[in-house]
């Protein structure tokens, strides 16, 4: 075991999303769910994540952002090795509606691990409407376990 990787449990899954990634913690990401190969993740609204400011939707980054983390999240959720790490091959983001001046949420679900590729799907929407989606997602993450030194 490599010195100071701990167990990848949800707690310490929740706290890498929210506190330990820089980019995650600027952007306000919350991490309402954190269960094996199922992930609810959620961004709090702000002025700064307009994308568009005659239709003041949100910016497309924001909600790809989100897809991408929710659906990294999910595949690494379901790795039991502490060492394994998880990063993007190819994410395609699916966008249905704009997103409104809201909370967006993504929730992310396994569709396949395996020894050194993940594949998750990933809904996006807002809680006021959870039936309407924003965004569909399909990420593609290669699985890297970190040697002991």
């Amino acid at each position: 075991m490599v010195v100071g990787l701990p167990s990848m449990t949800p707690e310490v899954l929740r706290q890498l999303a929210e506190e330990w990634i820089p980019f995650n913690k600027l952007l306000g990401l919350k991490a309402l769910r954190v269960d094996r190969s199922d992930i609810l993740f959620e961004i709090p609204y702000r002025d700064e994540l307009i994308g568009d400011p005659v239709k003041r939707a949100l910016h497309g980054g924001v909600i790809s952002m989100l897809a991408d983390t929710a659906g990294g999240f999910c595949v690494w959720s379901a790795i039991h090795d502490p060492r394994a790490r998880v990063s993007t091959i190819d994410l395609r983001v699916d966008y249905l509606t704009p997103g409104r001046q809201e909370d967006l949420r993504a929730h992310a679900t396994l569709v396949r691990v395996g020894k050194t590729v993940g594949v998750s799907d990933v809904r996006l929407f807002h809680p006021s409407d959870e039936g309407t989606s924003v965004a569909t997602g399909k990420g593609v993450y290669a699985i890297r376990v970190v040697k002991s030194q």
